[in-house]
């Protein structure tokens, strides 16, 4: 039987209540996520704000388990 593929996700919030974020600001933060295998899942306004929220994931993988379980 196969191993069920896990997943580590990432939430963050760009803007500010009156200003969106930038282009090139959302540009060069999905450029980064990409290059560390982050795919864009989903993407939220706050209601009556500029805000703009990212969910991300990227497979679970066995060196991404060990950096979660050392102590910060």
């Amino acid at each position: 039987m196969a191993e069920i593929q896990k997943w580590e996700y990432r939430v963050e919030d760009l803007g500010s209540l009156l200003k969106g974020p930038r282009d090139q600001e959302l540009q060069d933060l999905l450029d980064e996520w990409g290059s560390e295998g982050w795919e864009v899942i989903a993407v939220t306004q706050d209601s009556g704000t500029s805000k703009v929220r990212l969910f991300a994931k990227r497979p679970l993988t066995d060196r991404a388990r060990r950096q979660r379980s050392m102590p910060v």
